[in-house]
């Protein structure tokens, strides 16, 4: 069974969702107004994966993350250029898809727009303060913290021990430090809506709970986004949800641990603050999923130039293996069954199982991705032992390596070009007959000058494989 964290509970408890084979899940997406930072993309790749585990293990899974498309940062980038908040939205939202394809995050079933989910908000806050637990102060609306009685129980946070640090600005009217805005009210040079409360935009908080609402219901099985969210945003999001609906929110609230940078934290004040777009022109996309799996969600990670090299070289190895078993596969004439096959697909098969145990384990994914490691590790020795393994076992071998690296998402970038391809396949022909002919000569310069292309030849007992390390 799998077993998650819960943020909420603060232990690790087995997975069971409200709908026997069906998960209801959400993640906070980003405020569309720059190219998303390595630290989004942990939060993205994270939730990504256990989506995909979810589905592996056989649920349906419902997944809405959304756009928070109005903002005071978006409408400050939008000033700036002097062009609509909603062409930056528009901008930024294209960037995502492309950084998010980039890394192998699947697009959501559903990514809402705050502003077009604006009926909704004022539906909940129009309930709310039916309710009593939000006022209008002004063209203004707050939520009255204190009474909701959990308050802080997903933090840990006491009331007691927030009053000490509250203040209420001089544009607040607020009826106590403590309470948080569902609804401002319009500002000069900012957009706004029509509401029963003047005209405004929503508050930061109350968008999530109303496309939770919208598109997944009052109560749904995960909640998850990245551990700076906790308090206040997810904090607030409990509060404004479950007292409007009088149902319990979230029932597993899931959270991913910082990134830093050289062991330092994250900081544009630091000049280290990179964006996912700016590591994948240099390094690829590839690297950097790898580099964010291969821990474990919960842990803090730290990014430097020499880890993302090393997850690089890492994904070689899977990419590596995957050719040498097709070579394998396509040459292994005259060998189709062994013995030892039924022995030697219960050790490939061990590796996938192993996999499973981690990842149902909190999703261990980098337990997870060790056990891909592992796997490889015992096909190299089946394809090049002393005594060969059999086709069907290799064929086996290679159906659990795709379904495990398939499930973890990680793919070639670049395509070989199909006229290099056949340039280089010649090139070997070419060779082969002047070894056949013992003009080893010819053979030596024509591998000689395929390495100073890049293009590296491996002599093998099924043939003579390639690797292109670099185009020169």
């Amino acid at each position: 069974m799998i077993q998650l964290y819960n943020t909420l509970s603060f232990k690790k408890e087995p997975f069971v969702p409200i709908e026997p084979g069906k998960v209801k899940m959400y993640a906070c997406g980003p405020t569309v107004y720059n190219f998303f930072h390595v630290g989004n993309a942990r939060c993205f790749t994270v939730f990504d994966m256990l989506r995909r585990y979810l589905e592996y293990r056989g649920y349906e899974v419902t997944f809405v993350q959304n756009f928070t498309d109005i903002d005071d940062k978006v409408i400050r980038r939008a000033n700036e250029e002097g062009i609509t908040y909603s062409e930056i939205a528009a901008r930024y939202i294209a960037e995502y898809y492309t950084d998010a394809q980039g890394l192998g995050v699947r697009p959501a079933t559903v990514h809402p727009l705050a502003t077009d989910n604006i009926d909704m908000i004022i539906e909940i806050v129009s309930t709310l303060v039916k309710k009593g637990y939000a006022y209008q102060s002004g063209s203004d609306v707050y939520f009255r913290t204190r009474k909701f009685k959990s308050y802080g129980k997903l933090s840990g946070i006491a009331v007691e021990d927030l009053e000490s640090g509250a203040r209420i600005d001089v544009s607040e009217q607020k009826e106590d430090p403590l309470d948080f805005a569902l609804w401002k009210g319009a500002k000069p040079g900012e957009p706004s809506w029509p509401s029963p409360w003047g005209d405004g935009r929503p508050g930061w908080h109350i968008e999530c709970s109303a496309m939770v609402k919208r598109y997944l219901g009052e109560t749904i099985d995960i909640h998850c986004g990245g551990q700076d969210l906790i308090f206040p945003h997810h904090e607030n999001e409990i509060a404004q949800s479950e007292c409007c609906t009088g149902h319990a929110f979230a029932n597993f609230w899931m959270h991913n641990g910082y990134i830093n940078v050289d062991n330092q934290k994250m900081s544009k004040s630091l000049n280290n603050f990179f964006t996912v777009r700016e590591i994948a022109e240099k390094y690829g996309y590839m690297p950097i999923r790898h580099f964010l799996l291969s821990s474990h969600y919960r842990s803090p990670i730290n990014f430097s130039k020499d880890i993302i090299e090393q997850s690089a070289a890492a994904l070689e190895r899977i990419f590596n293996c995957a050719d040498a078993l097709d070579f394998y596969l396509a040459h292994a004439d005259g060998n189709e069954t062994a013995e030892n096959d039924a022995a030697q697909i219960a050790e490939f098969e061990a590796c996938r199982t192993a996999m499973i145990e981690a990842m149902d384990d909190d999703l261990n994914t980098g337990n997870g991705i060790a056990c891909i490691y592992d796997l490889i590790r015992k096909l190299n020795q089946a394809m090049n032992g002393k005594e060969k393994a059999s086709a069907t076992a290799i064929r086996r071998g290679k159906e659990i390596f795709t379904d495990m690296t398939k499930l973890f998402g990680f793919v070639r970038e670049k395509k070989e070009d199909d006229g290099l391809v056949a340039e280089i396949e010649a090139a070997i022909a070419k060779r082969a007959e002047a070894k056949k002919a013992k003009n080893y000569a010819e053979a030596d310069k024509i591998r000689a000058e395929l390495a100073s292309r890049g293009i590296i030849l491996e002599d093998t007992p099924q043939g003579t494989k390639y690797k292109i390390t670099e185009q020169k």
